[in-house]
C-alpha cells in the first residue's frame, strides 16, 4: 500500500520552511527583498532540490538578477540548511522563478475585464430594449 505522505514531501516542507527563514534572517542582499518560497521539489534520492520562489516585483530583469543571486548563494544557503536540519544527505539547491502567482494575477485581471465588458454590453442592450418598448407603447 502506497504511503499518503511521502518522506520527500515531509523533507520538502521542512526545507521550504527553513529556506524561507534563512532568506529572511541571513541573506542581506538588497536585490532579494520580498522573496517568498512557494514550493520545493526534491528527487526521491534527496540529492537535488528545486526551490520555487516568487518576488514582489514583476520586472523580468529584476527577477533574473534575483534568481542569479540566489543560485550564486546556493552553497551558503545549503550549508546553513545542513546546520539546522542535521540530515545525513543535504540536497543540491537550484532556485527557479515560480510564475504561477503572476500568471494567476494576470488571469484574474482578464476575467475582471471580461466581466466588466459583459456588464457594459448588458447595460447597453437593456437600455436599447427599454427605448424600443417605450417607442412601441407611445
Amino acid at each position: 500500500m502506497a504511503r499518503e505522505y511521502a518522506r520527500t514531501d515531509r523533507v520538502g516542507q521542512e526545507i521550504q520552511k527553513e529556506i524561507a527563514t534563512i532568506l529572511m534572517r541571513e541573506i542581506k542582499d538588497p536585490r532579494l527583498s520580498m522573496t517568498t518560497v512557494s514550493a520545493v521539489e526534491i528527487t526521491r534520492d534527496l540529492a537535488y532540490a528545486k526551490i520555487f520562489v516568487t518576488f514582489f516585483t514583476n520586472e523580468q530583469s529584476e527577477i533574473d538578477s534575483s534568481i542569479a543571486v540566489l543560485n550564486d548563494a546556493a552553497g551558503f544557503i545549503r550549508s546553513l540548511l545542513a546546520k539546522t536540519l542535521r540530515a545525513r544527505i543535504m540536497p543540491n539547491l537550484r532556485f527557479i522563478y515560480d510564475s504561477s502567482m503572476a500568471e494567476g494575477v494576470r488571469m484574474s485581471s482578464l476575467v475582471d475585464k471580461a466581466v466588466a465588458s459583459d456588464k457594459h454590453l448588458d447595460d447597453g442592450t437593456e437600455s436599447d430594449t427599454l427605448d424600443a418598448s417605450n417607442k412601441e407603447n407611445s
